[in-house]
């Protein structure tokens, strides 16, 4: 069993929204998804669809030892747990989690993309990214997280609490 780090986004824009991001760590955890640390809390307005609410983005940095399609399994479970509806596509949703990093192993298949295919173009993925893993390469720039975020146009993304939001320290146990 290897245990491999992973990055996911997460961000939310309907209901309680910073209740939905705490809701999805635990789930995460609940199924072995082992977090490690946590980015601050951003406020961000809405990309792509803009007729809808700001969003609360977030990073977590976990570890699991399943290979890459079963953890977007475990992702979409968690996110079809909690309600979320795909029927506008950028729209407004409850729940959004993406894989961004699985160690350094890039995948591409007709489900799952990783790196994910547009973090190199989002401040509200990239900013918090690098407040936890700023020296983090991305294999195909070749870029650190840090790199990549001071050539991002800027975007509407303000920190709106540092991460202790979270309320407790990450448990760190592992999906096998």
């Amino acid at each position: 069993m290897v245990i491999q780090p992973i990055w996911l986004g997460l961000g939310s824009n309907l209901g309680n929204r910073k209740a939905n991001l705490l809701d999805a760590i635990a789930r995460l955890e609940a199924r072995g998804i082992g977090s490690i640390r946590v980015s601050s809390l951003y406020e961000t307005a809405p990309v792509g669809f803009l007729d809808q609410p700001g969003f609360l983005n977030a990073v977590l940095k976990a570890a699991s030892a399943v290979e890459p399609e079963a953890l977007l399994e475990h992702v979409a479970a968690v996110e079809n747990e909690m309600g979320r509806v795909r029927d506008i596509p950028n729209g407004p949703r409850i729940i959004d989690i993406d894989i961004l990093f699985y160690g350094s192993r890039i995948v591409f298949t007709d489900t799952l993309e990783i790196p994910h295919p547009r973090l190199m173009f989002r401040r509200f993925v990239l900013e918090p990214l690098a407040e936890i893993s700023p020296h983090l390469r991305h294999p195909g720039p070749d870029r650190t997280i840090t790199e990549l975020l001071a050539r991002v146009q800027d975007q509407d993304v303000r920190r709106v609490a540092g991460p202790e939001w979270l309320g407790r320290k990450p448990k760190l146990h592992f999906l096998t």
